[in-house]
């Protein structure tokens, strides 16, 4: 069932259009990725949907009650609340709820009126029914996920960042659960790990999702269809994967389509002229005005072609040795610092292979990088290049560029010897045409940067491409197209980013930055598989943590290099196995209270005891559960 369906819309500014003539609906619990290039109107889309716009034309309706989310791609939470008491307002009727059930439980204390008690009872179980003894829970759990920490929740949110508001509000529209959620880039603020939270989290949303977003592995994981932009609407089933997949077939479809109509027309034109005024006059009249009917008719216009695109190979000057990198015990950091940022096993980087640095923000992989160039010194240990490398580096602050340059004279530098017209021709090719060539660099979006910087990297003739965050503000196509260039470049790779798909596609090795252990894991393989190997061996430490509860030398089966010693360890350990057994006890306590406050005894007092007495277990539980955790984190380092 469509709960929301739009005929004929469009929208414009003046004389300029945006979009014209889209018709389509949302079904219940749709999840649908809507991409296209920057600039073709989905923002606009998203606004008109939400009604903070009005449309042009056409018709917008919505089902009876509809409920609307929308997460603006530069929003922030503007509030004079902590994060915790923001997050409270959407429980507003729970706490109400809550707040009637205790003044309920003073007047039973005073009363024994069978009315008052039988009314308790049933806004007590509406209250559970209605989630109220578990909206705490979500709201941390929903916090975590989107990697906020237990000190921020007190915070007021102008304290926080501007990324830290925007998941402030992704948080706020998560817990009220609308019926249709509008999220437009989603994923710009968050870290894998929050977007993998994220992709969970969506997977199993009971509304309608409609999401625009550049991260082609996040669109892979949660939508089940994709609309194209263009600016018209072209729609596919399936994943970001296999709309790739269908959007290639239908086009070579459609080519094959109106090739062999032209071919047609091609063959009646000529038959039409060599016997219009011959003896087969009557035949070429009629095929002519055939011809002209399917003309008027049924003639098929050509495909769109894929939108202009930028274009760019990379062709290495030279082979480089097998040997592309090799360290020996590698420390990343910077000496006056006092410690690495992390340590790196023995490394073996060899030709024609990738390898893909991940790792949290702040972790050192940019530094990493620099190390590699000899741009800053290791922290210790060695690094050693191999023969007759030319590096090819892409910054991702574009810090390379002179900002006080113009395009024109960017690529001058980079390729002394060619003349202006063919700086303009190969500046094309990168999206800059007309008088937009002659713009300095400090007026560029982040999205050109990264063009211009892409296409300096292009002159260089590298064998050893060292990127970092190469695909940050692209657009889809863009991103398309440079992977596609990736994957077919005959040299060597060092991929800093966070874009999975791109990881996913060209990469040999997997080198992750545990920020918390601070040190370099590698892993042989793809993305796909390393996460495949890394969801294995959750799995087994799940199924060997319990029966080490039960085991009184766990520390001697524990690779201790959390600077604890071995009674330390063992003194968490029991204490750990204290407050299990405690917080196993709380709970079947608090399940039983509940029972009986489902089906309240005819005492108004003992009633109201038995709702402190569930208070108070809750509180004690929810203090026990705290002080797990902290044992926890102890424990983990």
């Amino acid at each position: 069932m469509a709960i929301l369906t739009v005929s004929n819309l469009g929208k414009s500014y003046g004389a300029v259009d945006i979009f014209d003539g889209l018709s389509f609906n949302i079904p219940h619990q749709a999840r649908i990725g809507l991409v296209g290039p920057n600039g073709v109107g989905k923002t606009t889309l998203m606004r008109v949907l939400v009604g903070e716009e009005k449309p042009s034309e056409g018709l917008l309706q919505v089902t009876k009650g509809l409920r609307i989310g929308y997460l603006p791609q530069n929003a922030r939470l503007e509030s004079q609340h902590t994060l915790w008491d923001e997050c409270l307002t959407v429980f507003s009727d729970l706490i109400e709820r809550q707040q009637a059930l205790r003044t309920m439980e003073t007047e039973m204390g005073q009363s024994q009126e069978t009315d008052l008690i039988q009314t308790y009872g049933r806004l007590q179980d509406e209250f559970e029914r209605l989630g109220g003894y578990l909206y705490e829970t979500k709201i941390r759990q929903t916090l975590a996920g989107l990697s906020f920490k237990t000190e921020d929740l007190n915070r007021p949110l102008q304290q926080l960042s501007g990324g830290q508001r925007t998941r402030a509000l992704l948080a706020r529209l998560l817990l009220e659960a609308p019926d249709l959620l509008l999220l437009d880039e989603p994923t710009n603020h968050l870290d894998i790990a929050a977007v993998e939270w994220l992709e969970s989290y969506l997977k199993d949303w009971t509304g309608a999702v409609l999401i625009v977003s550049h991260d082609r592995y996040f669109l892979d994981q949660v939508t089940d269809r994709i609309w194209e932009m263009t600016p018209q609407l072209e729609t596919y089933r399936g994943n970001y994967s296999a709309y790739l997949q269908q959007r290639e077939e239908r086009y070579a479809r459609r080519l094959a389509e109106y090739e062999s109509q032209q071919e047609f027309i091609q063959k009646e034109e000529e038959y039409i002229r060599r016997n219009i005024a011959g003896q087969n006059t009557r035949q070429a009249q009629g095929r002519r005005r055939r011809l002209e009917r399917m003309v008027n008719e049924a003639k098929i216009t050509p495909p769109p072609t894929l939108r202009r695109q930028m274009r760019l190979q990379l062709e290495p000057v030279g082979r480089s040795g097998n040997l592309v990198l090799k360290t020996s015990d590698l420390e990343i950091g910077y000496a006056d610092e006092g410690q690495p940022l992390f340590r790196a096993p023995d490394l073996l980087l060899e030709r024609k292979e990738c390898a893909a640095i991940i790792g949290p923000n702040g972790a050192g992989k940019t530094t990493f990088l620099k190390t590699i160039l000899a741009q800053i010194p290791p922290f210790s240990g060695q690094v050693e290049l191999g023969a007759s490398l030319e590096i090819g580096y892409f910054a991702q602050a574009h810090e390379d560029l002179d900002p006080e340059k113009t395009l024109m004279a960017e690529i001058e530098a980079a390729a002394p010897g060619k003349r202006m017209g063919e700086i303009r021709d190969y500046l094309a090719k990168f999206l800059f045409s007309g008088e937009d060539v002659f713009k300095t660099v400090n007026l560029l979006s982040g999205g050109e940067r990264g063009r211009l910087a892409l296409a300096i990297l292009g002159l260089r003739g590298a064998n050893l491409l060292l990127l970092d965050e190469p695909t940050n503000h692209l657009d889809l196509p863009s991103q398309e197209v440079l992977q596609a260039m990736l994957a077919d470049f005959n040299g060597t790779i060092l991929l800093v980013s966070h874009d999975r798909f791109l990881i996913d596609a060209l990469a040999t090795q997997i080198w992750n930055v545990n920020a918390g252990e601070k040190k370099l894991e590698v892993y042989q393989g793809s993305y796909s598989e390393y996460k495949l190997y890394q969801q294995t061996q959750t799995e087994q430490q799940e199924t060997l943590k319990q029966p080490a509860k039960t085991q009184t030398d766990t520390a001697k089966n524990t690779t201790s290099n959390q600077g604890l010693s071995k009674n330390e360890r063992q003194r968490l350990e029991m204490k750990m196995k204290e407050l299990e057994t405690k917080i196993i006890q709380l709970e079947e306590d608090l399940k039983n209270l509940a029972l009986k406050l489902q089906n309240p005894p005819g005492d108004g007092k003992l009633v109201q005891q038995l709702g402190l007495d569930y208070q108070q277990t809750q509180d004690q539980l929810g203090e026990i559960m705290e002080q797990w955790e902290e044992l926890a984190v102890k424990l983990e380092g």
